[in-house]
């Protein structure tokens, strides 16, 4: 758990965390339990590095080129009359 928290920090999840406590602490001087729940919902998220931006959920593997001399076909054309 130590290292999930430590590690692999990036400028996204920094800025996750950042807006996280902001939000929590304008919920704290509000005095409003949502606003609240949604700062502690976004700030776990980071501190955890879950979601869409963390280690997975919504990766997409990038796209492996392949030599086009032998995936293309010579095509030959008949012309009809």
């Amino acid at each position: 758990m130590k290292e999930l928290i430590l590690r692999n920090w990036t400028f996204m999840r920094a800025l996750r965390l950042v807006l996280g406590i902001i939000i929590v602490v304008e919920a704290v001087m509000a005095k409003d339990l949502v606003f609240g729940l949604v700062g502690l919902f976004f700030s776990g998220m980071a501190l955890l590095n879950t979601g869409c931006c963390g280690t997975g959920a919504c990766y997409t593997p990038p796209v492996k080129r392949r030599d086009h001399q032998h995936t293309t076909k010579e095509i030959s054309y008949e012309e009809v009359v």
